[in-house]
């Protein structure tokens, strides 16, 4: 039996008070108002653990027991995690690695079944998961939603394998996530009314307030490229019930430093009131999906934290099931036995030349006096779609190169797959003035994304990357520098400990930002250049594809 003393902040009647919390057997067993607290001594706040409204646990390159030990010190208890990164190259064999690997540790992770594998026909994913796969999945007690539509085309237009796949989740009383970044007016009334229910792409105030009075609910995204929070914090005023937090896509470096906890303390610093923040922290999420985790009540399982204060919201202990997992800065989840790595990876190493961007690519066009470029924005998943002068491209001896005095630098996509030609474009805020960065993290397909100043640096980056079936590489010819942070687990993520894997990746990080990056995350960004599902113009393995008219360039 486990007794907790200090102040209970309870969401359901906004009070404050002096309380015992006696816990046993994995359970609330009673929460006792104190009378007469010893007043000499400040007592902590006891709150219901913080969730995670959507992730990707692929994105902090961690697998799920790594990072359940690093997100329990941040006071998180569980996450609803989409699982549709390993899906697309793994395909259900990747989900159940997942869960299996979830359950070796203290934590509630929530998995969705994927919706969209592969989220797009334009581009070579490794996996499709049909109607009949998200039915299994939906069936699994592990499985709680369907998880982000980010086929809303499909859904305007009734594709009837995107309807079988929603109405499979309603059948069974699941809910479904959306994914519609722009949508607006009747057309996202229409995706609404489809019987989604919630949002994470949402990037102004005005695109989430229509979703919202559609009847959506809105989550507010700070992740480690998307960053949201700024622009939509302030719907919390208003709407407490209808509004989550999610961290989206998190690299491991940040959440060594934070979670759920940093949005909480920016909150309350924006004037937002305590209650609205948690129950968009603690209370909403679980409401929603109808999760297991508890809310602090007597009788639920025995899930909370205790913190400093309800400022800074300092994690002095956090609790699942009535066990103590976190104290005091340091985990207490032991790093799970060796993981035998799942894979899909058949690439073959490339040289200089298989990068090459001839100017006679453009065949037939009347017009090839212009280049389209890409426009990558820092803290955005949304990119502009740039029409330059070729120019800028240096054009010399027949072909196209960078120009990193423009900041024009060439982004390739390589098969990982198969065999197959290189895909090749352009790119520009992403600063390298010499070497390249390259990752098979690409959302969706996972691919193998690469930008640089030079075919050489590119192509070592690249082979970098084979060589070790999957990972992050960075090389600087001018030092002949390079450093790999190996992802044996599907290309996505690593089985060590994750803070060597956090510490390894500030390492790669700094060195891409030393050759001339001014990202705040390098590698997140470029993870997205090639998510095709997100306007306005990025590169798939296929070719340049357009967001806006949804089709290849």
């Amino acid at each position: 039996m486990i007794r907790i003393t200090g102040q209970l902040v309870d969401i359901f009647t906004q009070k404050i008070y002096p309380a015992e919390l006696v816990m046993a057997d994995g359970k609330i067993r009673s929460i006792t108002p104190l009378e007469n607290p010893d007043a000499g001594t400040p007592l902590p706040y006891i709150l219901p653990g913080f969730i995670d409204a959507h992730v990707h646990i692929e994105s902090s390159l961690l697998i799920p027991s790594e990072f359940a030990r690093l997100a329990v010190v941040h006071g998180t208890i569980g996450t609803v995690s989409d699982p549709h990164e390993i899906a697309n190259v793994c395909g259900m064999e990747g989900v159940e690695f997942m869960i299996r690997n979830g359950r070796t540790v203290p934590f509630y992770f929530n998995f969705g079944a994927p919706s969209c594998v592969p989220a797009t026909t334009f581009e070579t994913a490794g996996a499709k998961l049909s109607v009949d796969s998200v039915k299994e999945l939906l069936q699994k007690d592990e499985i709680k939603y369907l998880s982000e539509m980010m086929n809303f085309p499909g859904v305007l237009h009734n594709d009837p394998e995107v309807m079988a796949k929603i109405a499979a989740a309603h059948q069974l009383n699941k809910p479904v996530d959306g994914h519609a970044p722009g949508l607006r007016g009747q057309q996202a009334k229409e995706y609404i009314d489809a019987g989604i229910s919630t949002d994470h792409e949402c990037f102004t105030a005005a695109e989430a307030l229509d979703k919202l009075h559609d009847g959506m609910k809105i989550l507010i995204r700070e992740g480690s490229a998307a960053r949201n929070f700024d622009a939509l914090i302030d719907l919390l005023h208003d709407h407490p019930d209808d509004i989550l937090f999610c961290s989206d896509d998190k690299h491991p470096d940040s959440l060594l430093l934070g979670h759920i906890d940093q949005l909480c303390a920016r909150a309350i610093a924006k004037g937002i009131p305590l209650f609205n923040v948690l129950k968009a922290a603690c209370l909403n999420p679980v409401q929603h999906y109808k999760l297991d985790s508890g809310i602090l009540r007597p009788g639920d399982p025995a899930d909370c934290i205790v913190v400093e204060d309800l400022q800074r919201f300092k994690v002095l202990q956090t609790y699942i099931k009535g066990q103590l997992v976190a104290e005091n800065g340091i985990s207490r989840i032991t790093s799970s036995p060796a993981v035998i790595p799942i894979n899909n990876f058949n690439a073959e190493p490339h040289t200089p030349a298989d990068f090459a961007y001839p100017l006679d690519k453009w065949g037939e066009q009347e017009n090839v006096e212009q280049v389209y470029v890409i426009e990558a924005l820092d803290g955005q998943l949304i990119t502009n779609k740039l029409i330059l002068p070729v120019a800028d491209t240096r054009p010399a001896n027949g072909y196209l190169q960078s120009h990193p005095d423009k900041d024009i630098l060439k982004i390739v996509v390589v098969n990982r797959y198969n065999a197959a030609p290189v895909a090749k474009s352009f790119i520009r805020n992403f600063g390298l003035s010499r070497g390249a960065i390259a990752s098979s993290v690409a959302h969706d397909s996972h691919n193998i994304v690469a930008v640089g100043v030079d075919d050489e640096s590119i192509c070592r980056a690249v082979n970098l990357v084979i060589a070790q079936q999957g990972g992050l590489s960075c090389t600087d010819p001018a030092t002949h520098t390079e450093l790999v942070l190996p992802l044996p687990v599907a290309g996505l993520m690593s089985a060590d400990d994750g803070y060597a894997v956090a510490e390894a990746y500030t390492a790669i990080d700094q060195m891409a930002k030393g050759l001339g990056s001014s990202l705040r995350a390098p590698f997140m960004t470029l993870s997205f250049m090639a998510l095709l599902v997100i306007p306005h113009l990025k590169l798939s393995d296929l070719g340049l594809f357009d967001g806006d008219q949804f089709k290849l360039l």
